[in-house]
């Protein structure tokens, strides 16, 4: 049995218009022994971009303090395996899950409101795994949403919140405000504390009052050390990472990590596909690849390969109808750019594209034509797409940041 075929099982049999069923994923939960409460400190990250990129940092943080912390994000970058690590390192295999997993779905009813969703599974998964290591913390990085995703099957300790902004409109919510409710609504009345980045007004309303009587900290610059923030829109999301697990610590009793010790694993932070730099294996080409979703990310993206290059060859671009291609268009001007489309039902790629663009599709995007399209070569969007460039250029993302950082001034000796 393929481990990936379990978790993609129920989505590739679904009928049209059927949905995924939190319900149904809740039962899979306590088939599995797996409680409401996970007996360790929960940390949960929401918001709309920068998950990754909290859950990394927030994950390296509680590391330092001398925690094995178990992490679950989504999606994975080249594997499904990178959706589980344990300090920071992706899981060896994910078979022995899967295997387990379809056990207890073996002995669930016949689904009738809807489907058991992949990221839903995969969480399951690492919270399952989180508990036969014996993690003494956990990282949970919302799918899509929070009241309404399987993030919500478990009470989180503390909460953090990313930017958030208008996001799956209509699916999630008729407004920002109202996506921003959804999401923040995961905080329970055991949760001690909601930290967010800092939000426009009516963000941050809603926010406040989806946590009820849970108090909301907004993450203004300070937690992380000077020298150990990530380049780009990713600072705030590390920011709201770093300071929700110093929160998470608090909230525990348990001591935070010594400054220089939180200074140097946070030092070792690597984050494949955020603004991150891959050479092209076997050419001069050099890939600048990050997940910007948006005109402000595009526009961040563009301006760091010039800083570095001086100019650009090429622009690969993967935004599906729900991002802001209107926003990068206007950031891309006259640069060439190629269109790529992926092969997934739940992105739809049909909004008319600027008539001097050409279009591939993601099957015949290869280490050589990347190398032909020039030296200097960006790759921007959706996070599926930029991790099929990581895997394209053979990225290393076994492992995003190390617990066994050597204390600053050390040699390496």
């Amino acid at each position: 049995m393929a481990s990936d075929e379990v978790f993609f099982r129920e989505w590739r049999d679904r009928a049209p218009g059927e949905g995924r069923d939190v319900g149904r994923a809740r039962a899979l939960a306590a088939a599995l022994g797996l409680s409401r409460e996970v007996g360790v400190p929960l940390l949960t990250v929401v918001g709309s971009k920068g998950k990754g990129t909290a859950a990394t940092y927030a994950s390296a943080c509680l590391a330092a303090a001398g925690l094995r912390v178990c992490t679950v994000t989504s999606p994975g970058l080249r594997s499904h395996r990178d959706r589980v690590r344990v300090d920071g390192r992706s899981v060896a295999d994910l078979g022995p899950l899967a295997e387990r997993l379809a056990e207890a779905m073996a002995g669930l009813p016949p689904r009738r409101a809807g489907y058991l969703s992949p990221s839903g599974l995969f969480l399951l998964a690492g919270v399952l795994h989180a508990r036969d290591v014996g993690a003494g913390a956990l990282v949970l990085e919302a799918g899509m949403g929070g009241r309404s995703d399987e993030v919500s099957l478990f009470a989180p300790t503390v909460v953090a919140v990313t930017p958030v902004f208008g996001e799956h409109l209509g699916v999630l919510g008729d407004t920002p405000a109202a996506i921003a409710a959804e999401k923040a609504a995961v905080a329970v009345p055991g949760t001690r504390a909601v930290v967010s980045a800092p939000q426009p007004p009516e963000i941050r309303a809603a926010v406040e009052r989806a946590a009820g009587d849970v108090p909301v900290e907004y993450a203004e610059g300070g937690a992380v050390p000077a020298g150990a923030l990530p380049a780009g829109l990713g600072a705030v999301s590390a920011e709201v990472g770093t300071t929700a697990a110093l929160r998470l610590l608090d909230a525990a009793g348990l001591p935070r990590p010594r400054p220089e010790r939180l200074r140097a694993v946070l030092g070792t932070v690597a984050l494949p596909g955020r603004l991150s730099w891959h050479r092209v294996p076997g050419a001069a080409t050099e890939v600048l690849a990050d997940s910007a979703i948006d005109g402000t990310g595009v526009g961040v993206a563009l301006e760091a390969a010039r800083r570095r290059w001086g100019g650009i060859d090429h622009v690969l671009v993967c935004l599906p109808d729900h991002k802001d291609l209107e926003g990068a268009v206007e950031r891309l001007g006259a640069l060439p750019v190629t269109y790529v489309r992926l092969p997934y039902d739940h992105l739809r790629f049909t909004r008319p594209l600027p008539p001097r663009w050409r279009v591939l599709d993601a099957a015949d995007l290869t280490a050589g034509l990347l190398a032909g399209l020039g030296r200097h070569v960006v790759a921007l969007g959706t996070v599926y797409f930029v991790g099929l460039v990581l895997d394209v250029v053979g990225a290393d993302t076994e492992r995003l940041f190390s617990a066994a950082a050597p204390p600053p001034g050390a040699d390496g000796a």
